[in-house]
Parts: C-alpha cells; structure tokens; sequence
C-alpha cells in the first residue's frame, strides 16, 4: 500500500534513508537526525512511504520546483528507495507510479531526480517508468 508519510512513519524513513546512505557508499555524508527530518515533513518536503503489514518497507521523497522555461511548479525526487529484501516485487514501480500521478494531479510540469552513473539497474528502471536519463545533467525527467 502506498500513502502519504505521516510523523509516525519517520523512525522507519529515517531507518530507510541510512539504508539508502549505505547503498550509495554516503554513510559519511548523513548528518542530520530524525528530529530534524520529522521538523520538516509537509512543510519542506513531501513523503509517500509503501507499507507491509506494519512495516515501511520502502519511500520517495521530493519537494517542489519551479521552471521558467515551462513556467509551472515541478517536483525534485531527492530519494526513491525499498529495502533490499523487498525489491523485485513492485513495490519501486508502485512508488514511483504514485508519485507521477500525484504530480499530475498537482499540475506539476515535470518530476527530476539524480541517478548515479553506475546504478545501471536503477538507470533502467527508470527508462522503463517513461524517464529519459539527460547525459549532460545526469538528472531525469518526466514532463506532464
């Protein structure tokens, strides 16, 4: 099930967001604490989390943008993430999925995020979700 995160959901978020740390070889780059991320959920970000059962098992977080050239709000996808035993089985397509139609319905005009170069299967993921990778940027982009 995916919905939007609420408070109680951030211990589990936060437990996600060093998993996703560790991932990417940036354990050393987290600095900041649960407090702090609970401080500012819905008001600096927005956060859908997909559950089991009781369990946060995977989340995507972003917050707004705006782009001049299209001059409507955008949504930045700072992470996408399900914890590894649950991967294979729908629930980061499901996020992602959410996500895009929720900025649909927003009247966002596109959805951006980072990939790591060599992330290959999450660059394929992407492009399978509809995201053309921009080579130059390396950011990607699903425009409404």
């Amino acid at each position: 099930m995916i919905r939007e995160a609420t408070v109680a959901d951030m211990p589990q978020v936060w437990g996600l967001i060093q998993e996703l740390a560790d991932f990417e070889r940036l354990s050393d780059a987290v600095t900041g604490t649960l407090e702090s991320l609970t401080e500012h959920l819905g008001g600096h970000f927005y956060c859908f989390v997909c559950v089991d059962g009781e369990s946060v098992i995977g989340y995507c977080l972003g917050f707004k943008t705006y782009s001049t050239f299209r001059t409507q709000p955008g949504l930045w996808l700072e992470d996408l993430y399900v914890t590894p035993s649950k991967r294979g089985l729908g629930h980061g397509k499901a996020l992602l999925q959410h996500l895009l139609d929720w900025c649909a319905r927003e009247g966002h005009g596109r959805l951006e995020w980072s990939v790591l170069d060599w992330n290959v299967d999450a660059i394929g993921f992407y492009r399978q979700m509809g995201a053309t990778p921009l080579p130059d940027w390396r950011i990607c982009r699903v425009s409404f």
